[in-house]
């Protein structure tokens, strides 16, 4: 609309900057607070002791031992994250075209778990329910030929969840993509006594570029055979995530999760408005390696574009966020 030059003192009484001008009235009036509360903390283990194994494609991200795993979460949980996410390191001699390892009690996550909830028994934790950490052909499920097989691949991922939720677990989160994997979990865990464990249901999650550094982090990195545009979803569609997370929630999903993140965000914010369901987004490898060499590069500053990047999530609607940021934007948020 055109104002002619009397009508400008109607459009000083309007003006939008005012609360814009201390950093006292920017924040009474903002309308989303991140907090170290907001955060999820993803951890990569791997055997040995005193391990701290620098991941190349991820910046500032490490692979663990499981002592100092147990380390990092005592430092998280001080700092008030309430949840960690855990991702092992398999090693080859244990990976196989079955997946076999994930049923071990004391594989690397089970004793991760173990050790950590010995040590800092108020964090929760959270495990990836999925064959590709443990499986020779870096598939989420078990194969016959070149086909990923849905239902026997959900009755391996229920007992994969029984065995993480007894060394520990208190979130379990499928990020399989197999069809009814929610519903047959919950009944596993249910039929078990495990009612109380809460299932965080990777109900968005797309076939996407942006996952190359997690695969280097776990070393999946050069063993998957094809890809996984089978049985995650095209980046092309939304409506599909709606029906995703309105199956997941009938099957007893707790949490819904949107991955990846920054490209998703009308994903966040269609399934925000249409369910009134706790929310995530998971911010993942590529986003996270990006934001830091752009700032390695001198493009943006990194403790910026962090903080932007996380309140983005926020905004579009997300109650929590999976970042490798975790730990040091608490940090600088409690700073």
């Amino acid at each position: 609309m055109a104002y002619k030059k009397h009508d400008m003192g109607f459009l000083k009484g309007r003006r939008l900057r005012r609360l814009r001008q201390r950093d006292w009235s920017r924040e009474l009036v903002r309308e989303n607070t991140l907090t170290a509360a907001d955060l999820i903390y993803p951890i990569f283990v791997t055997e040995g002791e005193n391990i701290r194994e620098p991941i190349g494609s991820m910046p500032g991200v490490f692979r663990l031992s499981v002592d100092l795993a147990v380390k990092e979460a005592k430092a998280a949980r001080a700092e008030g994250i309430p949840l960690l996410a855990l991702f092992p390191n398999t090693q080859s001699e244990r990976r196989s075209e079955d997946g076999a390892e994930a049923l071990n009690p004391d594989n690397l996550t089970c004793r991760a778990l173990r050790a950590i909830k010995d040590t800092v028994p108020e964090i929760g934790l959270c495990t990836d329910v999925a064959l590709d950490p443990y499986t020779s052909h870096g598939h989420d499920g078990v194969m016959e030929g070149e086909t990923i097989l849905n239902d026997e691949t959900v009755e391996i991922l229920v007992n994969q969840a029984l065995n993480q939720v007894r060394a520990g677990c208190d979130v379990i989160a499928p990020s399989d993509m197999m069809d009814g994997r929610v519903g047959a979990i919950r009944r596993g865990l249910d039929a078990k006594g495990f009612e109380n464990t809460i299932i965080m249901a990777y109900s968005a999650k797309y076939a996407s570029a942006f996952y190359g550094p997690f695969r280097d982090a776990i070393g999946s990195e050069g063993r998957l055979r094809g890809d996984k545009r089978t049985y995650q979803m095209d980046h092309a569609n939304i409506n599909e995530a709606l029906r995703e997370a309105a199956q997941d929630i009938e099957e007893g999903a707790d949490i819904l999760m949107v991955k990846p993140g920054m490209p998703y965000l009308d994903v966040v914010r269609a399934l925000s408005e249409a369910f009134n369901t706790p929310l995530t987004a998971y911010q993942v490898s590529g986003e996270y390696a990006m934001i830091c060499l752009g700032a390695e590069a001198g493009m943006w500053e990194r403790e910026a574009a962090m903080v932007e990047s996380l309140t983005g999530f926020k905004r579009a609607g997300c109650d929590a966020m999976l970042t490798y940021f975790a730990l040091e934007a608490a940090r600088l948020l409690n700073r």
